[in-house]
């Protein structure tokens, strides 16, 4: 496999001779997994982003490390790069419809991870996080590309 991710969208993809090449699991690890994916896609759900929101949301991430984890995601169909204007203008990124279908394993992902802090932490996990940057909220997820957003 290819470790060169901003290539043309599924050009990086496992040749069929990989042990692991029909495997749902493995595939879906190659796209959504690593150790930002998630937590970008969670933050995309919830709104579109510059880049620089996106820096400052998912801390303490590098801007070289975001950058690659986006034009992963974009490469695998998830995210929608924005130009707004003309060079240099600021670049939004949001869910593409696709990328949507997948905030069901977001959102499970991350009542299972509240659920293992609790379990590893004990006590101090119990009440949701201070910190504005945590992603504690749920997200509500549908069948519809339009039932995204957040949970009251």
């Amino acid at each position: 496999m290819s470790s060169d991710k901003t290539a043309r969208q599924g050009a990086y993809l496992l040749a069929k001779s990989h042990p692991l090449a029909e495997c749902p699991l493995h595939a879906a690890f190659v796209a959504v997994g690593g150790k930002w994916k998630l937590t970008i896609l969670y933050w995309l759900a919830r709104e579109t982003h510059h880049f620089s929101a996106l820096l400052r949301r998912v801390a303490p991430i590098s801007h070289k490390v975001l950058t690659e984890q986006l034009r992963e995601l974009e490469a695998d169909g998830l995210v929608e790069r924005l130009a707004t204007a003309p060079v240099p203008a600021p670049v939004q990124y949001r869910l593409s419809d696709y990328g949507r279908t997948v905030l069901p394993l977001v959102e499970n992902a991350r009542i299972w991870g509240q659920s293992h802090l609790q379990r590893v932490r004990g006590a101090d996990m119990r009440r949701p996080a201070a910190n504005s940057l945590s992603c504690s909220e749920a997200l509500v997820t549908g069948t519809s590309a339009g039932s995204v957003g957040t949970s009251t």
